[in-house]
């Protein structure tokens, strides 16, 4: 399953729900696809969408998604990342009327130079080979780029356990 996500800005983010949309009705994704629509105004006709979805199911979702594209607000990409999972960021862009200006663009394009832990997609005809391709692109990222919630907790573990050893032969 693909889970997009466009976040609760008030422009509408149609180019991104569209083009999802117009990939599922061509057979170019095969797999479900369940969009969070936003405001936005095109309704998707070959995907399961909804305008908002609640919060623990939007955490269900991102669980269960094969691949996650959310648009380029952090919190949107961060509950991936924090789940495990690399997402694919798809910026909001002041040329089609998505946003007040490029912020989303310019943010994510620094995180993913500087963290290598997001993909991110500014041409949306550039969306599709991410798509198909996105097993392999993962692949190549640098290993180690696990989320830091996950390594807390293997951290936090550790250090329970050895507190409970050391308790036991007291």
């Amino acid at each position: 399953m693909i889970f997009v996500t466009v976040g609760t800005h008030e422009q509408p983010f149609d180019r991104l729900v569209k083009y999802m949309d117009e990939l599922k009705a061509s057979g170019v994704i095969e797999e479900e696809v369940i969009i969070q629509t936003g405001f936005s105004t095109y309704e998707p006709k070959h995907c399961i969408w909804s305008e908002l979805y609640p919060y623990q199911q939007m955490v269900k979702n991102v669980e269960n998604a094969r691949i996650v594209i959310t648009h380029g607000g952090p919190s949107s990409f961060i509950m991936p990342l924090q789940i495990g999972k690399i997402p694919i960021v798809v910026p909001r862009q002041k040329e089609f009327d998505e946003h007040v200006n490029n912020h989303q663009v310019s943010f994510a394009k620094q995180v993913a130079q500087r963290q290598g832990n997001i993909l991110v997609v500014e041409n949306i005809e550039d969306l599709k080979d991410m798509i198909l391709d996105y097993e392999a692109r993962v692949a190549s990222m640098p290993a180690g780029l696990k989320s830091n919630n996950a390594a807390f907790n293997e951290n936090f573990e550790k250090i329970a356990d050895k507190l409970v050893a050391e308790r036991k032969r007291k």
